[in-house]
């Protein structure tokens, strides 16, 4: 509930700070001392949007603060969900800078807007005369009707599987359009796929299939050079093996005459070994020179293969082939298998339906028990506000569609006149009607449901005598469920409250301002003795007042 509101700077307001209590507060005042200032004002600090008209002095920054008592509201679980620290009692603060700029805190968190707006529909109920076109609202009907049907839990339970379901669905079309996409790219992915498969391509096979052409297409001289070399070695006059033979035995000869000449002398040994190991292999790959036209042809075949592959893919690698031969293996199993994957999210899909078909039907049956009973009570409630003929028709009709709250359509149809046609509240009711029948369905929502504080702004305009007695008592009752604040004209209905604050205006220096103050009893006496007669407040006026307050 709300404990305490504190306003600065705000339009004619320069500082202002008021508790609050539980029950019913009453606000009154003249027309034109403020009232909607303070609604205003409350407002901001909830989340409706601001600007630098806000401010009385626009030097200065204005701050709206309210302290609400909220550990009735189970709402632990939503400032977890939102990041914020929760606070049984949770200050909202609101402040907009004389640049225009809009700052919003919920227990010194900073927030954003809809993070208030959102917790604002948890906190404060503000109910105008105009919100009664919420009464046409399909949601809020069945929010009425689910209050009584006791459907909270259920309907939770069906959300749940309803997000669920919708995503399955998501995920199902994503398959289904994934699928025809690939089903149109698939006959040639499968060419192209099959097509490196039968390349049978390896990651280092251009390097070595290159140097082998190479080697064939330079063979001859390859053998001639080979030969070359083996003269020069073997030689019998000339060749390097004879020569280092002869080098060898003249060391050789004088090795035992000095150090040196034996170090000589090993090293030309060294000498000899690698020459002739060397000599040995010339041998070998001379012999093994041997050109093979087919051999040659084919290397060029694979390779020319590889490289209009490469062209083919733009790519310049078997590496980036193999990358490109994975991508297309995994397309064309994606589309062999979709079928398979698009069954199975199907059968996901049937199963969460017939659960969720069962939630729904628990929830429809109860919105039929219960709908006997809301019309009884509105009715009932409207006949002591003066419409003793008016009834309501509410039907439930099932569907096959899926809606966020149900399979149920709802027809709320309403009628104010005996043997009248039943028509849409919109159509058929006035607004003074509206307004009442706002007021009984609130009153059946707060003996149902643990509504958060609720405002009234001047709800009983059109009302007098005994219907505003009646709508008095209704405020009342509600306020033994909740707190209830209501902005009034009817001395009736101020003489009920446990609290009573006027608005009011002063000049102070030449400068207007709007304050509010909570009225002692006698103080009490007095305004709703002059909202009985006027300011010229006669004895029995006073009478009277004193009369209503007891």
């Amino acid at each position: 509930m709300l404990k305490q509101l504190s306003i600065n700077n705000y339009a004619l307001i320069n500082q202002l700070s008021i508790d609050f209590s539980s029950g019913l507060s009453i606000i009154t005042g003249e027309t034109g001392a403020g009232k909607s200032i303070l609604l205003g004002a409350l407002g901001l600090v909830l989340g409706n949007r601001a600007d630098l008209s806000s401010l009385k002095d626009t030097s200065r920054k204005c701050i709206v603060e309210a302290k609400l008592a909220i550990s009735n509201y189970s709402l632990e679980d939503f400032f977890d969900e939102v990041d914020l620290d929760y606070e049984a009692e949770t200050i909202i603060r609101r402040e907009i800078l004389p640049s225009g700029k809009s700052r919003a805190f919920v227990n010194d968190t900073p927030v954003t807007l809809s993070v208030l707006n959102e917790l604002r529909s948890k906190l404060i109920d503000v109910h105008s005369q105009h919100q009664t076109m919420q009464l046409s609202d399909t949601n809020f009907q069945f929010s009425i009707l689910d209050a009584l049907a006791k459907n909270g839990e259920r309907i939770a339970s069906y959300k749940r599987g309803y997000q669920q379901l919708n995503q399955l669905k998501k995920e199902l079309s994503e398959l289904e359009q994934q699928q025809r996409e690939a089903n149109q790219q698939y006959d040639y992915n499968l060419h192209l796929f099959k097509e490196l498969e039968e390349a049978k391509i390896l990651v280092d096979e251009q390097e070595e299939l290159e140097t082998t052409l190479e080697k064939l297409n330079n063979i001859e001289d390859i053998k001639l050079n080979l030969s070359e070399a083996l003269e020069i070695s073997i030689n019998e006059e000339i060749g390097v093996q004879n020569l280092l033979n002869t080098l060898e035995n003249r060391l050789f000869k004088i090795a035992d005459f000095s150090k040196e000449y034996q170090e000589i002398s090993g090293r030309i040994t060294s000498v000899k070994i690698e020459i002739d190991d060397i000599v040995a292999e010339l041998e070998t790959a001379n012999e093994n020179v041997d050109f093979n036209p087919n051999e040659a042809e084919q290397i060029n075949d694979r390779l020319q293969l590889l490289y209009n592959l490469q062209k083919k893919h733009y790519v310049n690698s078997n590496e980036e082939l193999l990358v490109i031969f994975e991508g297309l293996s995994h397309k064309v199993a994606q589309v062999e298998s979709a079928e398979d994957v698009i069954n199975q999210k199907k059968k996901e899909i049937d199963g969460v339906s017939e659960k969720l078909d069962k939630v729904a039907n628990l929830i429809s049956k109860a919105r039929n028990n219960a709908i006997p009973k809301l019309t009884k009570e509105l009715q009932s409630l409207l006949a002591d506000l003066g419409m003793e003929n008016a009834r309501f028709s509410i039907n439930i009709n099932p569907t096959k569609s899926y809606f966020s709250n149900g399979k149920d359509e709802l027809e709320f149809l309403f009628s104010a006149n005996k043997g009248g046609n039943f028509g849409e509240l919109k159509k058929v009711a006035s607004g003074g009607e509206l307004s009442r029948i706002m007021l009984s369905v609130k009153k059946v929502l707060s003996a149902n449901t643990q509504l958060p504080t609720i405002i009234f702004d001047e709800i009983d305009t059109g009302v007098s005598g005994e219907v505003s007695n009646k709508i008095a008592a209704i405020m009342k009752q509600m306020s033994t469920n909740m707190q209830v604040i209501a902005i009034t004209h009817l001395p009736q209905i101020a003489a009920k409250g446990n609290n009573h604050y006027k608005v009011y205006k002063e000049e102070v220096n030449g400068v207007t301002t709007t304050n509010l103050k909570q009225l002692s009893t006698d103080e009490r006496i007095v305004e709703i003795a002059q909202m009985l007669s006027g300011k010229n407040i006669s004895d029995s006026a006073i009478t009277h007042a004193k009369e209503l307050l007891n």
